[in-house]
């Protein structure tokens, strides 16, 4: 009876984010995808100043990152401890125009891979309230 009764209430848990992203793959190439227009999209240019190359570690550290915000393992905990973001980035001017570089990067990811409206607009929520946290500069 209680292995039914478990059963239930994890069968009525909603899928987080990274399991409706499509788990790690789809984590992943949204990370990539993210960096991949970072470096190539001109409008972003002061963004990927800021970033040390080759992107290598740091598509890696945003893919670990993302995994666990979205409700799936928490890589990037396991390995470098509580991700304390803007803590991390203090080291960096971010203003207003970095924020909207980098929203302008993962606006675009969540339109290229992310069909379901709703898995759409939740993103697109979180991802700003994340970006307007980073601001650390007038």
């Amino acid at each position: 009876m209680l292995s039914f009764l478990k059963r239930s209430k994890s069968a009525a848990e909603p899928p987080s984010l990274y399991q409706q992203l499509g788990g790690e793959t789809g984590v992943r190439k949204l990370a990539e995808r993210f960096y991949d227009i970072m470096e190539t999209d001109p409008r972003a240019h002061d963004l990927l100043a800021i970033h040390a190359l080759p992107l290598t570690a740091i598509r890696q550290k945003f893919f670990e990152f993302l995994s666990g915000w979205l409700g799936g393992p928490q890589l990037f905990v396991e390995k470098y401890g509580h991700p304390r973001l803007r803590q991390r980035h203090l080291p960096f001017r971010i203003d207003v125009k970095l924020r909207d570089q980098w929203l302008l990067c993962m606006y675009q990811v969540l339109d290229e891979q992310v069909e379901d409206p709703l898995v759409h607009m939740q993103l697109k929520q979180r991802f700003t309230a994340l970006a307007h946290h980073m601001i650390n500069t007038d």
